[in-house]
């Protein structure tokens, strides 16, 4: 058997996650501590375990319909409504997706053609460039700035656009860098888009970990861009569910009936259990006033500066992130590239983060560091950092 004469070429050009390299290394170190997790070290509060738990124990193991349970959709919406100030129907404009992973390849499969181009800010999450390239279109980085904090900026997207663009990734908060857009950055980005077809497909799985005051935007909520935009979202960050794999797509019927299609064809429906745990997770949401989010939220923000303040302090430039739970300092003033900062942090000082490579060329120069771990493991941390940056001064 030829191998590379049955594999599709164009997946297998694709090359395995930045990511996952150190996660495979960290498994056998057993006191290495890592950054590298993008996921909350929060257990999911017990209300929703046990929501899960008893809808075992009632004997629901069916399908649900292809858009998921009508009682989470509706929640799902009010959420949206009440948070965001975005309306959709239940009925045809929300789909329950398995994971936001999910919605982001339903989203670029119903919309992207052979050779269109889809327009990606970088540094951004490992998986957008890949699954651009999987639904076959081109994905076109376009770079961000420390000194914008890593905000797309309208000249840079106008930039970019060329008669093959078809679409927009818009992710804010932002992974790795933390970045996030104000409302008034995003409608200087509604306004390069009037006029044109692009789609936007806006990523927005950490709007509820935003700091400082900052209060978060849903890009359908700008006049003018409901139309064309695909909003994102799920359970895992905001309420520490990222097992469960449940999120939400949702878009203007006529944006939403193609990706419900290839949905209903391929995955069908997310877990009814892991369903019935996110709508627990919304209905306690409700009744507390996000509470459990809230208490998340401060413990990351303790957090945050606390990693902020140190690198600073060590000698690497570090951008105050406003959302989501990463840093992104710049090790530059070391002499090494990412990779080697990396790598050579974890084989001397058994501490993982992720080189800024992961996530596109323009994270040269920086890496990603997630505060979702204990204080204690951050303080550790950040102690064989400081002795490690010393060491090779």
């Amino acid at each position: 058997m030829q191998y590379d004469r049955v594999i599709n070429k164009r997946i297998a050009d694709v090359p395995p996650s930045g990511i996952r390299k150190f996660f495979d290394i960290v498994r056998k170190m057993p006191h290495a501590i890592s950054l590298g997790v993008g996921e909350p070290d929060f257990v999911t509060p017990w209300a929703i375990r046990d929501a899960a738990i008893q809808s075992i124990e009632d004997g629901q193991t069916q399908y649900t319909s292809n858009w998921g349970m009508e009682s989470l959709r509706e929640k799902i919406a009010a959420y949206l409504r009440m948070r965001y100030h975005v309306t959709y129907s239940p009925k045809d404009e929300i789909l329950v997706t398995v994971g936001a992973s999910e919605g982001i390849d339903l989203a670029l499969r119903a919309v992207i053609c052979p050779g269109d181009e889809v327009l990606v800010p970088d540094p951004g999450y490992v998986s957008y460039q890949p699954c651009v390239t999987f639904a076959g279109g081109v994905p076109v980085p376009v770079r961000t700035h420390a000194k914008d904090c890593f905000a797309l900026t309208p000249e840079a997207l106008a930039a970019a656009i060329t008669p093959k663009t078809k679409a927009l990734i818009l992710p804010y908060p932002n992974n790795p860098t933390g970045g996030v857009m104000t409302r008034e950055q995003l409608c200087a980005i509604a306004q390069v888009l009037e006029g044109t077809d692009i789609v936007v497909l806006s990523d927005e799985i950490y709007s509820e970990l935003i700091y400082d005051g900052h209060e978060h935007t849903a890009f359908a909520s700008i006049p003018g861009m409901r139309e064309r935009t695909v909003t994102l979202n799920g359970f895992s960050k905001a309420f520490a569910m990222t097992g469960w794999r449940v999120g939400h797509l949702c878009a203007p019927r006529e944006l939403l009936s193609p990706m419900f299609k290839i949905h209903q064809y391929t995955m069908l429906c997310a877990s009814i259990v892991s369903q019935n745990a996110a709508d627990k997770a919304l209905g306690r949401a409700f009744e507390t006033n996000f509470e459990d989010v809230k208490t998340m939220v401060r413990s990351y923000d303790r957090r945050r500066r606390l990693m902020v303040e140190n690198l600073n302090a060590m000698g690497l430039a570090c951008f105050e992130p406003r959302g989501a739970f990463y840093v992104f300092p710049c090790i530059e003033s070391t002499g090494m590239t990412s990779e080697e900062f990396c790598t050579k942090l974890l084989e001397e000082k058994h501490v993982a983060c992720v080189p800024g490579t992961a996530f596109g060329a323009s994270g040269e120069g920086y890496v990603r560091c997630s505060y979702a771990t204990s204080i204690e493991n951050l303080t550790e941390a950040l102690k064989r950092i400081r002795e490690f940056v010393e060491e090779h001064k």
